[in-house]
C-alpha cells in the first residue's frame, strides 16, 4: 500500500484526523482527487464560506483558495496533480475541433442531400 489515502467530503473513511493540520492518524499524506477537488472549489464559487469549507475538509483556507484559482485558471484540469503536458493540451483540443468539424461536415452534407431529393421549381 502506498500510504495515500483518499480523500472524503463527508467525514468518511479517508477524512480521520487527529492532528490539527488534518492529516489522518499517522501522519499518512491526504491526496485529494481532481474531482474531489472540484466539488469543494464549486461549493466555495456558489457561495459557501471558504472558512466553513476549510474547517469541514479539514484543509487550509489557503490550499482551497490555490484550488479554486487554478480551476478559474484551466477547469478540472487545473485540479490534477500530473497535469497533462503543453502537447497533450493541444493534441486533446485538436481532436475536439477535429470532431466538431466533421459533425459539421456531416450536418452539411445531409442538408444537400435533402436539398437534392426535392423537386426543383422553374425560374420565372
Amino acid at each position: 500500500m502506498s500510504g495515500v489515502m483518499e480523500a472524503g467530503m463527508d467525514g468518511g473513511e479517508g477524512s480521520r484526523s487527529s492532528a490539527p493540520d488534518g492529516r489522518p492518524e499517522g501522519g499518512r499524506e491526504v491526496r485529494w482527487s481532481a474531482r474531489r477537488k472540484e466539488g469543494v472549489v464549486l461549493r466555495l464559487l456558489r457561495g459557501e464560506s471558504l472558512d466553513a469549507l476549510a474547517r469541514e475538509c479539514r484543509v487550509a483556507a489557503g490550499t482551497i483558495s490555490g484550488w479554486r484559482e487554478e480551476f478559474l485558471a484551466a477547469g478540472r484540469e487545473g485540479l490534477k496533480s500530473r497535469p497533462r503536458s503543453e502537447e497533450d493540451r493541444r493534441l486533446v483540443e485538436a481532436q475536439r475541433k477535429i470532431g466538431e468539424l466533421s459533425m459539421d461536415l456531416d450536418i452539411l452534407r445531409a442538408l444537400n442531400e435533402e436539398i437534392d431529393r426535392r423537386p426543383r421549381r422553374p425560374r420565372r
